[in-house]
């Protein structure tokens, strides 16, 4: 059985051996890159289907490596934060991570995490090639493509999931609580925000110069909505 890749960012060396060991008993083949340059180098010389990444690094800061990362990569990203700092849950999200997790942790919830992230982004267990139009916004769901206006949309995996629900469901009212569970794949604490920001993220995306305007309405108290006013500026 073929071992998925991980790539695994993080200077406690100690933590990053035991990972190594109960992850790679769970399928996964672990590299290990000690600081934030060292893991830029691993991302250009192999291909890895998610990263765990640390915010505090030697050399080159989490958040700075998830900003060059996601200049040319959509691969899925967990961030690992210190536990309680919001601002840096909140952050990480904002820049394109996928999901987050509060040290410490049980490496069981890191697995848990894996998983979920892997199976919302991965494209190839769709053999259909199916194609949603709202408007000027198209989706390939196999393609793992987004067009706007006929202009390509880049966007992360976690954010592709949240478009492609919201247009299957376009005029729809989608419940945060729904989104959380098909999306992130737990359910929705009282107190967790990562839907809300990555639709804020997706918000900024789909602005359109040539005045498409694909919106996600927020309806207080129920949810999000996907609408839009396509008939372009007089």
């Amino acid at each position: 059985m073929t071992q998925v890749p991980i790539l695994l960012v993080d200077d406690d060396r100690e933590l990053g051996q035991m990972l190594t060991e109960y992850l790679s008993v769970e399928g996964f083949r672990i590299v290990s890159a000690l600081d934030g340059l060292a893991a830029l180098d691993r991302l250009a010389d192999e291909v890895f289907a998610l990263a765990v990444l640390d915010v505090m690094l030697p050399s080159l800061g989490g958040f700075e490596v998830l900003r060059r990362l996601r200049r040319t990569l959509t691969m899925p990203v967990i961030m690992l934060t210190a536990r309680g700092e919001d601002v840096d849950r909140i952050l990480g999200l904002e820049l394109g991570a996928d999901d987050y997790l509060s040290k410490p942790f049980n490496p069981k919830e890191l697995v848990a995490r894996i998983r979920a992230v892997l199976r919302r982004t991965d494209r190839s267990m769709d053999s259909s090639n199916q194609v949603i139009s709202v408007g000027p916004l198209r989706i390939s769901t196999a393609a793992f493509e987004v067009m706007l206006g006929g202009q390509p949309l880049r966007l992360t995996g976690t954010e592709f999931r949240v478009l492609e629900l919201l247009m299957r469901g376009a005029g729809q009212i989608q419940s945060r609580e729904l989104l959380t569970e098909r999306v992130l794949g737990r359910k929705l604490s009282p107190y967790d925000r990562s839907i809300d920001t990555h639709i804020s993220n997706l918000r900024r995306k789909l602005i359109n110069e040539h005045g498409m305007v694909i919106e996600i309405k927020n309806i207080r108290g129920a949810g999000y909505a996907l609408t839009g006013n396509w008939e372009g500026r007089p």
